[in-house]
């Protein structure tokens, strides 16, 4: 299946609406231990999907908004120097930039993140832009803003512009924004989260009585699955020796991004986004591990 998506005639491929934030990751074997070593990268949902897709050629712009500090200073400049148009960018007096502390397992590169963010990095209303919203092929957007997320939505869906979003955490009006999305691409725990449901293929059957479009979720290195006209399509992860998996699914919704670009069948999207998370966490962060596109072509091939 294709979706065969009608991409119109823009000045970019893709505009995201969302997350940047700076991390600070530590590789621990345990508990850290005071001055424990720590390495500060650029991170953020949206802002590293849009980083990878410009590494691959992509014409990219991101919106969202950075503190008036030395860290919203130095997330902006991450995302600018990745080739992604950024003048919509608003730096917010007084604020601080969102900070994630990142503690990755040693043996096995999983992590746990504590992370904060100043409300006042949050849209106003009449503070975006529908022109600079809608000046991409396709949107993309995480759950984060949801207020700003519902309208730039309800903006693209005037304007014929197709939706995708990272959702990993259930707001109270999480509801209404799904209900408007085109790709509901969501993390392995959101279905059930959402539903109360403990069984993920239960959970997923009723998170799609609640949005008419695509519906996916990542399954770590399991790979993802869809549920396509009723039916379940599993697509099998790689295994990589994994240093980091941080930001993973920020790349994968890269990866299934660029799949939707060059009107592949979904099931090579996933795979290829599958394999683009998968290399992405041969390295530490949610962008140094970002594989070339000839690295994949490499991966992937027989």
């Amino acid at each position: 299946m294709r979706f065969n998506l009608p991409l119109q005639d823009k000045p970019f491929d893709v505009v995201g609406m969302g997350l940047n934030a700076v991390d600070f990751i530590s590789v621990v074997p345990e508990f850290p231990a005071p001055n424990s070593k720590m390495e500060i990268l650029g991170g953020g949902q949206v802002a590293t999907a849009l980083v990878a897709l410009s590494r691959w050629g992509v014409k990219t712009k991101y919106i969202g908004k950075v503190g008036e500090d030395d860290l919203g200073n130095f997330s902006l400049h991450s995302i600018r120097q990745e080739g992604v148009e950024v003048s919509s960018v608003t730096t917010e007096p007084s604020a601080t930039n969102q900070v994630a502390i990142i503690l990755v397992e040693k043996s096995t590169g999983e992590r746990t993140i504590l992370w904060n963010r100043d409300e006042r990095l949050m849209y106003r209303k009449g503070e975006l832009r529908k022109e600079e919203v809608c000046s991409g092929k396709i949107l993309h957007l995480d759950g984060h803003d949801i207020q700003a997320a519902l309208q730039c939505v309800r903006w693209a869906k005037e304007e014929g512009i197709p939706t995708l979003i990272d959702l990993d955490k259930v707001e109270s009006l999480t509801s209404k924004l799904i209900q408007e999305i085109d790709f509901v691409i969501t993390s392995s725990r959101f279905p059930m989260l959402y539903t109360g449901i403990s069984d993920q293929r239960k959970a997923l059957l009723e998170l799609q009585k609640h949005t008419s479009g695509f519906l996916c979720a990542t399954l770590g290195h399991e790979g993802a699955v869809a549920l396509i006209n009723g039916e379940f399509l599993y697509v099998k992860g790689f295994e990589v020796k994994a240093l980091d998996t941080t930001g993973a699914g920020d790349v994968f919704h890269a990866g299934f991004i660029y799949g939707l670009l060059q009107n592949w069948e979904v099931a090579e999207i996933l795979r290829f986004a599958n394999a683009v998370a998968a290399l992405k966490c041969r390295d530490l962060g949610g962008r140094k591990g970002i594989p070339s596109l000839e690295e994949v072509q490499r991966f992937l091939s027989p």
